[in-house]
């Protein structure tokens, strides 16, 4: 089947290896880099990026459920597997089966490990603050206490930070605290004679706004695909990142619509003058938010053409009358770029995925993530 039908995303694996090296160019000797491929690898297709990434030499990753570890282990995917999430205990055949490493989120849960009775890799979840997983790093005895469940095979210890995208006072003072409060339990429990654990606190943000933390992974999720969650963000650590991916769809027909006529779901459009609309196979089933209706804006042929209507499920409108050579099948750009030609000089114009994250009053990583199963993936 050919690959560029209706919808699909363009994945450049050159920029994501420049992003791999741009990371790696500022890590400590002896820190890794353990890249978040969870929800599909942030929309880019996570077997695709799995299998660059080991190409590439990187042989740690972490996910979010089992059952995208199990996925990745039937691709092929080699190296550690880290499941950041729960994992119910019917489900713990599956950690065996295919050698994953599963977090314990808190002290119960690290007991219904050690009843499943068979050996298990684990890492040990701290809340330093987020309050939503892993036992609290004032409860050191209790994290003591893990260690002695003889099925569990320690592997690792780690936390998240909740605030280290924000560049406030306050925002900075609470990351600092819980860099702090986790380096208290690594000091600890090194104290108490136990080692042979791996350490990791730092995602992304975590890393560019606080390199100067030395631990021994680090989790890049959205600056690995090249993108900052918002446009306005300026971390301390300015990398030369670039776009992994690029969406794309198929202009499926062009028309007049007259003055006074109205368009789309609700006709919540009505032209004031004669316009040319187009409609463009993507919609809100492949990612692109509804709440964009009337705001955002494609690329085709290099020039700008706004979003008029509803978004449908499957469908989108545009206002293609500044564009009169626009044609069915055409390219339509919605994250990317597009290059437009007046028979003299050729001009870029491009829709990075930040700006449709500001528009939708979202993040880039939230767009990402829910780019659908049916869009095709290509790698270029």
């Amino acid at each position: 089947m050919y690959e560029k039908t209706r919808a699909w995303i363009e994945l450049n694996m050159d920029n994501l290896l420049h992003n791999v090296e741009q990371l790696k160019s500022h890590l400590f000797p002896g820190c890794q880099l353990m890249p978040a491929v969870k929800a599909n690898a942030y929309g880019h297709g996570s077997i695709l990026i799995a299998k660059a990434l080991n190409q590439m030499g990187i042989r740690n990753f972490c996910v979010a459920a089992a059952i995208e570890g199990v996925a990745l282990r039937k691709a092929g995917i080699e190296g550690q597997i880290l499941v950041l999430g729960y994992t119910h205990p019917e489900a713990f055949d599956l950690l065996v089966e295919y050698d994953l490493t599963q977090t314990v989120v808190d002290a119960v849960y690290a007991a219904l490990l050690a009843d499943y009775g068979k050996p298990l890799k684990v890492h040990i979840s701290v809340d330093t603050g987020m309050r939503r997983l892993g036992e609290r790093s004032e409860h050191l005895s209790s994290i003591l206490s893990f260690w002695k469940y003889k099925t569990l095979k320690i592997t690792g210890l780690y936390s998240h930070l909740c605030v280290a995208d924000g560049t406030s006072p306050m925002d900075v003072q609470f990351t600092l605290m819980q860099f702090q409060r986790f380096d208290t339990i690594v000091d600890a429990l090194h104290q108490k004679g136990i080692d042979g654990f791996s350490t990791h606190i730092q995602g992304s943000y975590g890393f560019l706004n606080y390199p100067e933390f030395h631990y021994d992974y680090i989790r890049p999720g959205i600056a690995l695909y090249g993108c900052k969650s918002l446009p306005d963000d300026q971390p301390r650590l300015e990398l030369s990142l670039r776009p992994v991916l690029s969406l794309k769809a198929r202009l499926s027909s062009v028309r007049t619509l007259l003055p006074g006529e109205s368009a789309g779901y609700g006709l919540t459009f009505t032209a004031q003058k004669p316009l040319l609309i187009g409609t463009a196979s993507i919609g809100y089933a492949d990612g692109i938010p509804r709440s964009l209706s009337g705001k955002g804006y494609a690329l085709i042929r290099g020039r700008r053409a706004p979003f008029i209507g509803r978004i449908c499920m499957d469908q989108l409108l545009l206002d293609v009358t500044d564009i009169p050579d626009a044609s069915p099948m055409d390219e339509v750009v919605l994250i990317g770029s597009s290059v437009f030609s007046d028979g003299i000089s050729e001009y870029k114009n491009e829709i990075c995925v930040e700006d449709l994250a500001l528009q939708g009053q979202t993040i880039s990583n939230e767009i990402l993530s829910c780019l659908g199963e049916r869009l095709e993936r290509v790698a270029i």
